[in-house]
């Protein structure tokens, strides 16, 4: 039987939380910038990553470890 780790399910959720609270703010700010394409590349890149950090973070959570 293994146990479940739901710390590191919690940080993924708060994660993909997070990154998806920068992307939105970053959005609202683009207009402003000199290069709103460039800038949301550069948010949307560090987006995904952050998301796809916190999916790996969530799996390996639930799958756990032998207890």
């Amino acid at each position: 039987m293994r146990r479940k780790n739901w710390r590191l399910v919690i940080v993924g959720l708060v994660l993909i939380a997070l990154a998806v609270g920068f992307f939105f703010f970053m959005l609202s700010t683009a207009p402003k910038s000199n290069d709103p394409a460039a800038l949301m590349q550069t948010v949307g890149t560090v987006s995904g990553a952050v998301g796809g950090l916190s999916l790996v973070l969530i799996v390996i959570g639930l799958i756990g470890r032998k207890a």
